[in-house]
C-alpha cells in the first residue's frame, strides 16, 4: 500500500497510485512515473520564472554535506535523528542535507565577496531532500526524500534583508496565484533552522499535520505553536481565533548572521570595512505542492491538476476500431491534432492521440477525466453527423462542451502551459 505506519492513504496518494503517476519503493520513497515527472518539470519551470524574475541565480550543491559544517552551526546535534548520517571510508562524519544553509554559507565564503557592490545576491537550487521521519505516511506529502527548491539570499543590512525577504514573500505568493491554489500564510516558529523570522505557506485540508489558528474578525493566522503567548485571542484585533490544519508547502525565513558568522560570509561595505551578510532561506516543497493540490482539488475518483502542470492539456479520443466512424474519425482526429500543434507550437508536447481503438471511447474517456487531462475531445458519431462538432469535456468543473474544429482552438488559445 506504500503506508508504513497502519495509516489509511489519503486521497492524493490513493489516487496517485491508481493513476500511474507514483509507486512505492520503500517506507517514504516513491517512483515518480512518466507522467508524475512532467507534472514536477512543468512546476520547476513555473518557478524558475519567478526566481529569475526576482534575480535569482541557479546552482546546484551536493546532498551530502560534511559533519564539521553541521556541527559548527549546532545543527548535527540539534536535528537529532531526524538526519540521515553516514560515515565514509576514512572515518568521517557526513549527512544527507534537508536543507543546505550551512554549505552555501560556506560556498560564500570560500569564494570571497569583495564587494557591498556585489550584493544582493540570491542563490536557489532544486534537488532532493532527505529527512528521517519517524513514521512516513501519506505518500509524497510526508516521505523520507523529496524534491524542494531552496533559495538562499544574501544582504548588506537588516533593512535590505527584510526588502529581500518581503520580495521573495510576494514571488512565491504569484506562483501559488498562478496555479490557482488557495493558500493561506501564517507567521511560524523559526524552529531548528533559527533567524529572526518566519512565514508558512499551507493548503488547508483535513489531513494536515500543522494545526493553524485564524482570526475571524481580520483574518491574521498563525501556526498554533506560536500562540502561547496569545492565548485564544488575535494578537492584531483580540478576535476569536479558529482552529484548522494545513500541509505546509512552502518556507520563508529571516536568518540575520545566524550562519554568516559561523562561517565567516563577510564583504567589504563603503568604508572598506569587513561586514557580515545578511541572509534569509526560503523553501518550497515541489513533490509535495503536487501532492497537496492533487489533495484539495481532486474529486474523490479523480485527479485534478493545477491547469499550468497539469502533465498534458489536451487529450483527442479517436473512434472505436471496427465501427462506422473509425476511418473518417481517425483522418478528423489526425487533423485536429495536427492543427492545433502548428497553431500552438507551446501545446506540442502537451497533446495526445489516444487511438487505442480496440477500447471503447466510453472507457478511454473515463481514464482520461481520472487522470484529470484538463481536455479531452471525443471524435465520435456525433462529430460526423453533426457538421463536424467534436464532443469536449472540461474536466476541472465537468462541462461538457459541442465545439467545431475553430470553437477548440479559440477555448485553447489562452491556457496557461509551463
Amino acid at each position: 500500500q506504500g503506508h508504513s505506519d497502519g495509516k489509511q492513504p489519503c486521497k492524493s496518494q490513493r489516487l496517485m497510485v491508481q493513476t500511474g503517476l507514483i509507486q512505492p519503493a520503500a517506507p517514504g520513497c516513491y517512483h515518480l512515473l512518466p507522467r508524475a515527472v512532467r507534472a514536477v518539470e512543468k512546476l520547476v519551470s513555473l518557478i524558475d520564472q519567478e526566481m529569475v524574475s526576482i534575480n535569482g541565480h541557479k546552482i546546484s550543491m551536493p546532498c551530502l554535506t560534511m559533519a564539521e559544517a553541521w556541527r559548527a552551526s549546532g545543527r548535527w546535534d540539534l536535528m537529532g535523528s531526524e538526519l540521515f548520517r553516514l560515515r565514509d571510508r576514512t572515518g568521517a562524519d557526513l549527512c544527507l542535507g534537508p536543507t543546505h544553509e550551512e554549505a552555501v554559507t560556506r560556498l560564500l565564503a570560500a569564494q570571497g565577496v569583495a564587494s557591498y557592490r556585489q550584493l544582493p545576491l540570491r542563490l536557489y537550487q532544486v534537488t532532493q531532500k532527505f529527512r528521517d521521519e519517524p513514521r512516513p505516511c501519506h505518500g509524497l506529502l510526508r516521505g523520507r526524500e523529496f524534491l524542494m527548491k531552496d533559495l538562499y539570499t544574501f544582504d548588506v543590512s537588516e533593512r535590505a534583508a527584510r526588502q529581500t525577504y518581503g520580495e521573495v514573500f510576494a514571488s512565491y505568493r504569484r506562483v501559488f496565484a498562478r496555479l490557482g491554489l488557495p493558500i493561506t500564510t501564517v507567521e511560524a516558529s523559526t524552529g531548528a533552522i533559527g533567524g529572526k523570522a518566519s512565514h508558512e505557506f499551507h493548503l488547508m485540508a483535513d489531513v494536515g499535520e500543522d494545526q493553524l489558528l485564524s482570526c475571524c474578525r481580520c483574518g491574521f493566522s498563525i501556526n498554533e505553536e506560536m500562540m502561547e503567548a496569545y492565548m485564544c485571542r488575535c494578537p492584531k484585533c483580540s478576535g476569536r481565533m479558529v482552529a484548522s490544519k494545513g500541509i505546509e508547502v512552502g518556507h520563508t525565513f529571516y536568518l540575520g548572521t545566524r550562519y554568516s558568522e559561523v562561517f565567516g560570509a563577510k564583504f567589504c561595505d563603503d568604508d572598506n570595512k569587513s561586514v557580515t551578510m545578511e541572509m534569509g532561506c526560503y523553501g518550497l516543497g515541489i513533490t509535495r505542492i503536487l501532492a497537496a493540490a492533487v489533495e484539495v482539488l481532486s474529486t474523490a475518483d479523480s485527479v485534478r491538476w493545477p491547469g499550468p502542470v497539469a502533465p498534458y492539456q489536451v487529450c483527442i479520443l479517436t473512434p472505436k476500431w471496427g465501427s462506422k466512424e473509425e476511418v473518417a474519425g481517425i483522418r478528423m482526429a489526425e487533423d485536429l491534432y495536427d492543427t492545433l500543434d502548428e497553431l500552438f507550437p507551446r501545446l506540442r508536447r502537451d497533446m495526445l492521440l489516444d487511438d487505442r481503438g480496440q477500447l471503447t471511447l466510453g472507457k478511454r474517456l473515463k481514464e482520461a477525466d481520472k487522470m484529470g487531462l484538463p481536455y479531452v475531445v471525443v471524435v465520435g458519431k456525433r462529430t460526423l453527423e453533426a457538421g463536424g462538432e467534436f464532443e469536449v469535456l472540461r474536466t476541472r468543473d465537468g462541462e461538457t462542451m459541442f465545439l467545431t474544429k475553430d470553437g477548440i482552438v479559440d477555448l485553447l488559445k489562452n491556457v496557461d502551459v509551463c
